[in-house]
């Protein structure tokens, strides 16, 4: 024991002495470009100009959330500013750039050039990467592809050389897979965790990792806005917080520079796989890892399951085993939940195109929108309908591909699934408002609005469900609503049941399920007069905001769950009947076979097949 201490002293000591040349970065985060109080471009001016100021000062690192919305135009503004720096900046994005994305978080990447970066500066190694989620609300998550690329990066290090690792979020359980971070970067020296997200100065926790957080650029309630100073001395890292108008500054913490050598055997929390033990009665048949990020619910093709990831690819596995039997590249990362005719299969793209391909997984035909794909189709008596972010909602023929109509009243991008019902296809979009159109000519019969003007709080993630001419749909402003399919008019709202975005419909149409944002799944009454409440039932699942919505099938009901678990309720005695935990992230609205059976996908990239004895 001794001697293990005497050995660390000296190597930290060997590497105080190696590492004496002082150097000082800018840090900054969260800028939030067309952020509703409108000073959020100003605050950003002001801190790029006071940078330009400072003649010692190396690079910057802008550690995400730099817009809103991760819209083209707030991310080309922002770009716009901070190419008016006099030196280097090294950027990443945050979730406010990736989960309302148009482009799910293509944008970024085309408009940076990298949503990563590794560089060597005074014998550190600074490496940054991505933090999701994308397209959907969830836990902070770094991309299945960015894990991939930060385990390449830190394997191509020699043991003792000392890093320094940005994301946007702090290395906690806010992030769902921050002990796969957290792991990798305890096998090198790694001298320093950056994050920000929290809009505050403060140390955050890591484990034994030192880790800092960095305050908003914005000035929230203060005159002006601010970061950071990071000075990198022989022995210490030091922190000032520098306001960028009046240019005062105050050193705030520090942490030491030293060699880190981390025990791996030292016991941290993980994620608790035990609730699969206790439901020996569910299992997977088969469990599928997929390179990258999936996002959406895999379709079943004859016997095929076919889903598409992040990077592009649309994959094809045995239903029996799970075997890999085909992949189809496209040019984007694919958030779209495909439609299934017995020998078609459809699916849109971020790289603007929707896809027609066969069981084989030929292409058939292809038709160019405006804008990506993120939407879901949905097929109906041959043909397609999916919406896009280019604000328009096409209609195709499914054998030929034909343009049928489009809809270009759109506001903002679609990224869900519609719904049919008689002559009307519905669905919402990130700009507020619900649309219902004819589904023949594409007209538009009404839109919906929730009061609102917030793009955030839109009805655009659910997928409504309708009964007796009555549409229902939740909203992160936590109504369920029922909303007159004829003519468009609000029949009643509640904010009874706190649902977000997840909601379900009975298959005899008298129930409507929703999972609240804590533990609990509740169930209303159908009906056009008033919300009536049927029953609550608490599940146990604990906080909850993921949009993955309620399957009932037979005497079981469905979902999916944050944390990466799935669960099966009775919803008739209102008892659990199993839980089975895929992994620790998201789970997409599951694909239910049958009473027995289910195939579920996570958005780090596991799909499973479920079977319950």
């Amino acid at each position: 024991m001794k001697y293990g201490m005497v050995l660390l002293l000296v190597m930290s000591s060997f590497f105080s002495r190696t590492q004496t040349k002082t150097f000082r970065f800018a840090f900054v985060s969260d800028t939030h470009i067309g952020s509703p109080n409108g000073a959020a471009e100003e605050d950003l001016r002001r801190t790029v100009a006071d940078i330009n100021t400072l003649k010692d000062l190396a690079f910057v690192v802008i550690t995400g959330d730099i817009t809103e919305l991760g819209t083209d135009l707030q991310l080309e503004y922002a770009k716009k500013i901070l190419d008016s720096l006099h030196i280097p900046y090294y950027i990443i994005p945050g979730n406010h750039d990736t989960g309302w994305s148009e482009s799910g978080g293509l944008s970024f990447t085309r408009i940076f050039g990298s949503d990563q970066f590794s560089f060597d500066y005074q014998g550190i190694h600074f490496l940054g990467c991505a933090s999701g989620p994308y397209v959907r609300m969830s836990d902070g998550h770094v991309p299945r592809n960015a894990v991939n690329w930060l385990r390449h990066q830190l394997n191509q290090l020699k043991s003792d050389e000392p890093v320094i690792f940005l994301n946007h979020y702090p290395l906690d359980n806010g992030l769902d897979n921050w002990y796969e971070v957290i792991d990798l970067l305890k096998t090198k020296n790694t001298l320093l965790a950056l994050c920000g997200h929290g809009h505050q100065n403060r140390i955050v926790q890591a484990e034994n990792i030192p880790s800092v957080m960095g305050r908003s650029n914005l000035r929230a309630k203060e005159a002006e806005g601010g970061y950071n100073l990071v000075e990198v001395q022989a022995d210490s890292i030091y922190f000032t917080e520098r306001k960028s108008f009046t240019h005062t500054e105050k050193r705030w913490t520090s942490v030491p520079n030293q060699m880190h050598v981390y025990d791996l055997k030292k016991k941290f929390p993980r994620p608790d796989f035990s609730v699969n033990s206790r439901y020996a009665q569910v299992s997977a048949v088969w469990s599928y890892s997929s390179a990258s990020n999936v996002m959406s619910t895999p379709a079943l093709f004859q016997d095929l399951v076919v889903f598409g990831n992040q990077d592009g690819v649309v994959e094809a596995l045995d239903i029996s085993t799970g075997k890999l039997q085909w992949k189809f590249l496209t040019h984007g990362p694919v958030y779209s939940s495909p439609a299934t005719t017995p020998n078609r299969i459809v699916v849109g793209s971020a790289d603007h195109y929707i896809y027609c391909l066969d069981v084989t997984g030929h292409l058939q035909w292809k038709h160019q929108s405006g804008g990506p794909v993120l939407g879901s189709p949905l097929i109906d008596n041959q043909v397609v309908y999916i919406g896009g972010s280019d604000h328009t909602f096409r209609a195709f023929n499914l054998k030929n591909g034909h343009l049928l109509w489009s809809f270009r009243g759109l506001e903002g991008p679609v990224m869900g699934k519609p719904v049919i019902q008689g002559k009307e296809i519905i669905f919402g979009a990130w700009d507020t408002n619900l649309y219902a159109l004819d589904k023949t000519s594409g007209k538009l019969i009404w839109k919906w609005n929730n009061g609102s003007s917030v793009i955030n709080f839109s009805p655009a993630a659910c997928t409504p469900v309708v009964q007796d001419h009555v549409v229902y749909i939740v909203a992160p402003d936590r109504y369920l609503t029922a909303i007159d399919q004829t003519t468009g008019v609000t029949l009643w709202r509640t904010p009874e049941s706190t649902v977000r975005e997840s909601i379900g419909i009975s298959q005899n149409g008298s129930l409507i399920f929703g999972k609240t944002m804590q533990d609990t799944v509740v169930a209303f009454y159908t009906n056009k007069l008033r919300p009536m409440r049927a029953w609550s039932m608490n599940v146990g699942f604990g906080y909850e905001h993921v949009p993955s919505m309620l399957i009932e099938k037979g005497n079981s009901l469905f979902f999916g769950t944050r944390n990466g678990v799935v669960y099966a309720i009775d919803p008739g005695t209102q008892k659990l009947l199993w839980a089975y935990k895929m992994d620790n992230s998201m789970v997409n609205t599951v694909n239910v076979l049958n009473e027995k059976q289910l195939i579920a996908s996570t958005m780090d990239g596991k799909v499973c097949l479920l079977h319950a004895y």
